[in-house]
């Protein structure tokens, strides 16, 4: 739901999901999130189970929920070993294996094997956000700087449509089930999406 974004400069700071997007959220989830992997002490979201970073590992813990909600950290975590790419993958397989409706909210990097893999492989629909800067709460607080970079909604789940409702006011929504079981690309990798279901680490 909210997560840090540790950086060299500000190591301390955690950076929460916008109001509107948080008021969206739970609209979209009927107004329960069941469980947020991500969270920390300045979280807005209250879901009914929250694993709080850094004290949780909310990697390694049950995602055996109805609805998630994942606003994972940005950066990598070098004591762990991990960076975005879990939490996407993370995301998918609470789909594929329990059945959740999963909603992320993640920086655009379409050119990633993460994205390939867990986004345009697994993924139901993205909602492309039109913010210019995202204005993440940092530490709780709105300081009014905005994120540096182009983010998404990604959905995991059936309700393409619901999601395209509660979200186009944000954005352009795309659908992109259709592309899992084709090959895209510029042949340099022509199975990865078929690959996806069965990739890990």
């Amino acid at each position: 739901m909210t997560a840090g974004r540790n950086n060299a400069a500000s190591l301390s700071q955690n950076w929460c999901t916008p109001p509107k997007y948080v008021r969206a959220i739970r609209k979209f989830f009927s107004g329960t999130i069941e469980l947020d992997p991500c969270s920390n002490e300045h979280s807005i979201m209250n879901a009914k189970v929250e694993y709080c970073l850094p004290e949780t590992d909310g990697l390694n813990a049950s995602w055996d929920y109805r609805t998630v909600f994942v606003n994972p950290p940005y950066g990598a975590d070098r004591e762990r070993g991990t960076t975005i790419r879990h939490w996407l993958r993370n995301c998918a397989d609470a789909h594929s294996q329990h059945g959740a409706e999963v909603l992320a909210l993640v920086p655009v990097a379409t050119n990633t094997r993460h994205w390939k893999l867990y986004v345009w492989g697994a993924a139901r629909a993205v909602a492309f956000l039109y913010d210019t800067r995202l204005r993440f709460l940092v530490d709780g607080k709105d300081r009014g700087k905005g994120a540096p970079m182009s983010c998404a909604m990604v959905y995991w789940g059936p309700r393409h449509e619901e999601f395209e409702k509660a979200f186009i006011k944000f954005g352009a929504v795309v659908e992109v089930a259709h592309l899992h079981e084709k090959d895209v690309g510029d042949g340099e990798h022509p199975s990865l999406f078929q690959r996806a279901a069965t990739v890990s680490g």
